[in-house]
């Protein structure tokens, strides 16, 4: 009991010693003191509910650099039902993100503080798992050595532009050269925005034709998903083969090469593993949507979710998110004859066609199948390394998932060819793969883009 008075009265005379010297302070110095914020702290504007009178303000931590020190990605085998309850579980206690999977094996993420939890937990359930990648957090440092700033700026000036396919690019520099060519080529390209993103970002489509009455119309996107780096990089190689080539065009192209721009850029900037938009959800301490589940078709199924932390997150309603609707309110304005929509994404070295929602297929299937098929076959022969990709429907090759936006194409759009291209690799690096691999796999995109612009020709 004395101690603890003590200590009481040790704290009483801190405090009042604090206070005098606090009044004196004001005594002495009564000018106003203009209160500064601490550059950790950011004000913002939160969306307001639906009917409300006021704009909410609020003050919250700004987002601190996302690092994976010690996280690992396994490779989890067993049987498919105990395999997606596991990982279930586990996602939804925020212990690990899942990365791809099909029936029977899923690759997961693992922090390094539920490594050893994690391990007892399958041996329990009798699931095998191999480490994939032992140290994710120097995968991702020694993925993209980029460009020093003096050779950008000689690229620039040799070039007109930054891009080049050795390195993975920010939107900046992907956008820079979407302008160059519409200004450069202006017979054959032209830059459109078509809207912009929650962030405010535009969502430029550029048009590469010569002109030809009743072309064929393809639409090509990319970067739906933030942290698939290699799916923008394969698109722009797309593009620059296109207009380096445009005097054997025999189609009209609409590409967009980064659908999801504000997650891009946060993916270089604080956490390279993001996956979603940067919407603020009201009510929740989350961000984000996937706007591969945002689509207008089978909105809210299988394989999303209500949970606006979780990354499959569909949104509040279907097109609610301001990405997915610019891309909806082109379409409806567009007059162009399309006949195709391939959107890439990474990974695991599929060529998926609908349905998505649920493991049904759509009447013309086997026109579908076939064609894949045929790009399979393209993209093995694209590069000498022979990569193989899967054929089939989403649904059944991989997973259900709903609202996405190649059944959307197909279903309200009534595309023909409507495939999701889940470009390299095959899970050595995931999400991570290293930026040499970059050439190679947009010859493999390259090769499947002509496979259906053949196949356009003919309908």
């Amino acid at each position: 009991m004395e101690r603890t008075g003590r200590s009481h009265n040790a704290r009483f005379v801190a405090f009042s010693f604090l206070f005098v010297v606090a009044v004196a302070g004001a005594v002495i110095d009564r000018q106003k003191r203009e209160f500064v914020i601490p550059d950790w702290i950011e004000i913002v504007d939160e969306p307001a509910p639906e009917n409300s009178k006021t704009i909410q303000r609020a003050v919250r931590v700004r987002d601190a650099k996302v690092t994976y020190d010690g996280a690992q990605v396994w490779r989890v085998e067993g049987h498919k039902d105990i395999v997606s309850n596991v990982t279930m579980d586990f996602q939804e206690a925020g212990l690990l993100s899942l990365w791809a999977g099909n029936d029977t094996a899923v690759d997961v993420m693992v922090r390094s503080e539920e490594i050893s939890r994690l391990s007892r937990y399958l041996k329990q359930k009798d699931l095998s798992y191999q480490v994939v990648i032992e140290d994710l957090q120097k995968a991702i440092d020694e993925e993209n050595p980029s460009l020093s700033e003096q050779e950008m700026e000689e690229l620039q000036g040799r070039k007109g532009h930054r891009m080049e396919w050795t390195s993975y690019h920010r939107l900046e520099d992907i956008h820079g050269y979407l302008d160059y060519l519409a200004e450069t080529f202006p017979d054959v390209c032209s830059v459109v925005t078509i809207g912009h993103s929650v962030e405010g970002r535009p969502l430029k489509v550029i048009r590469i034709s010569n002109g030809k009455s009743n072309s064929p119309a393809l639409w090509i996107d990319g970067g739906i998903h933030a942290r698939e780096w290699i799916s923008p990089a394969s698109v722009t190689y797309v593009i620059n083969h296109l207009v380096e080539n445009s005097e054997a065009l025999e189609a009209d192209y609409y590409i967009l090469p980064v659908v999801n721009p504000d997650g891009y850029e946060y993916t270089f900037t604080k956490d390279r593993l993001w996956r979603k938009n940067r919407k603020r959800s009201v009510g929740s301490l989350c961000t984000g949507v996937d706007l591969n589940r945002n689509f207008g078709y089978r909105w809210g199924g299988l394989g999303t979710s209500k949970d606006p932390c979780r990354e499959i997150y569909a949104g509040s309603g279907p097109f609610s998110e301001p990405e997915t609707n610019a891309i909806r309110y082109f379409f409806e304005a567009s007059s162009a004859n399309f006949k195709a929509y391939l959107t890439f994404h990474s990974y695991g070295q599929y060529i998926l066609y609908p349905w998505g929602y649920d493991k049904r297929v759509p009447p013309d299937y086997a026109d579908l199948d076939a064609v894949g098929k045929q790009m399979s076959t393209a993209m093995k022969k694209a590069d000498g390394a022979r990569s193989a990709y899967t054929v089939g429907n989403s649904a059944t090759t991989l997973y259900a998932a709903s609202g996405g936006s190649d059944d959307w194409a197909k279903a309200i759009l009534k595309m023909k060819y409507t495939y999701t291209v889940e470009l390299r690799d095959t899970g050595k690096y995931g999400f991570v793969l290293p930026s040499r691999y970059i050439v190679p796999t947009a010859k493999e995109a390259l090769a499947a883009v002509m496979v259906v612009t053949e196949a356009c020709k003919s309908l």
